[in-house]
């Protein structure tokens, strides 16, 4: 597996995610932009894994009345990690599948080659 490959995709991964952050932090979190509930999803998934049954992700045990909690700090870290995480899987797979088409390429110009 091509790690650097891999590395360039995450950061695209990254970069892509930093440009859907963009109109949140312009225009506020009243925007009505599908990116900005694109941008939501990780600071909501949480309260997912909340209720999944992972404890200490929010304040007050998840108990804060008709409101959202807000994360702590481990559930913070641990938000990050997770979509950290599937990111990096991501580009692993992305990488993967280019380098097994590229692979594949260049058999088949070997096999062109060998056949003339």
């Amino acid at each position: 597996m091509n790690r650097r490959r891999t590395l360039i995709v995450f950061l695209v991964i990254l970069a892509l995610y930093v440009v859907a952050l963009l109109p949140a932090l312009v225009l506020g979190p009243d925007a009505e932009s599908p990116l900005v509930r694109v941008a939501a999803v990780p600071y909501l998934s949480a309260n997912l894994f909340h209720s999944i049954g992972v404890p200490g992700l929010l304040q007050h045990g998840g108990a804060c009345g008709w409101g959202w909690c807000e994360p702590t700090w481990f559930g913070w870290l641990f938000v990050a990690c997770a979509w950290l995480a599937l990111a990096w899987m991501l580009a692993w797979l992305v990488s993967w599948m280019l380098g097994k088409r590229q692979r594949s390429a260049a058999a088949g110009t070997a096999a062109r080659a060998q056949a003339e």
